[in-house]
């Protein structure tokens, strides 16, 4: 029996819903998802196995010119997808004419890989925009397979499927077949908990966090976890809190819930707040949070 197995990587511009996409594909909520740009920091794979096809899916940090050395380290994660991809996905919108960094969509069109290309929220469009955008994408990038989709509403999203194990290469599987993603129960716990504050603090609050799960025991019918919130300055620290620590006991609330959905179990979660000043320049700090790749 032949067997296909690939890495495929999803790239594009901040917030054209990559992430959205690749939980459509992979069928679990692995990255988060949150209407503000750069939500995604990491390159978080998720592996869809099958008898005859295993398929690692990667989710990447949209495409910035970066302005710091936290966002240097973002953009690493995605030249590494586009060096290792066997076949490419790279996601656009309606209104959307080109990637941030020229440098990247080069590769793209240059690519020897098979790309496909997605034009998604098309559910936000009309069909005379949308076929401007097809023709308009299939010029501007030739070498490339087109779909319109929808990954918020599942539109098309099968087409691609099937697109995808047609392109794989063949090959053994690059992971055991019981595996669904390459990160430890602890970088979800820390995404969870992180999603929640991009969800309900503006400006710079959420671009200052970074999550740090200190302790995570998981026992037969609770996983007890223990929690570091680190922001940049203090003025940050009371504002995480809020009033009588109300803002903090939200945010555990809600990421408790989610992540007993995910682990399946009941949890007990406890959070606290650290100033770790500059983390977001700190090479070493960046380092110890999983982001530089050298």
């Amino acid at each position: 029996m032949i067997h296909k197995a690939g890495f495929v990587n999803i790239i594009g511009n901040p917030n054209v819903g990559k992430s959205t996409l690749m939980n459509a594909l992979v069928g679990e909520k692995l990255s988060i998802i949150t209407p503000k740009a750069q939500t995604t920091r990491h390159r978080i794979l998720g592996i869809v196995n099958h008898e005859e096809y295993q398929i690692v899916f990667s989710d990447t940090p949209g495409i910035i010119k970066p302005a710091y050395e936290l966002q240097a380290s973002m953009m690493d994660f995605v030249k590494s997808a586009l060096d290792d991809a066997d076949v490419l996905i790279y996601m656009v919108e309606v209104g959307e004419t080109a990637l941030k960094n020229e440098a990247f969509f080069n590769k793209i069109i240059n690519s020897k890989i098979p790309v496909i290309l997605l034009l998604n929220k098309i559910d936000k469009s009309n069909k005379e925009e949308v076929d401007e955008k097809i023709k308009y994408w299939r010029e501007k990038v030739p070498n490339s397979f087109v779909y319109v989709i929808s990954a918020l509403e599942k539109f098309n999203v099968e087409a691609v499927f099937y697109k995808i194990i047609e392109l794989l290469p063949e090959g053994p599987p690059f992971y055991p077949k019981d595996q669904l993603t390459d990160k430890p129960e602890r970088f979800f716990v820390n995404e969870k908990i992180r999603e929640k504050i991009l969800m309900h603090y503006k400006k710079e609050i959420p671009y200052s966090v970074e999550v740090e799960t200190e302790e995570f025991i998981e026992q037969e019918n609770i996983v007890r976890i223990r929690s570091i919130i680190m922001v940049e300055r203090d003025t940050q620290k009371g504002i995480i809190i809020g009033h009588k620590g109300s803002a903090i006991k939200r945010i555990g609330a809600e990421a408790r819930k989610d992540l007993e959905r995910f682990f399946q179990k009941k949890v007990f979660i406890e959070l606290y707040v650290k100033v770790n000043k500059n983390w977001r320049s700190d090479k070493n700090q960046l380092k110890r949070f999983g982001y530089n790749q050298n």
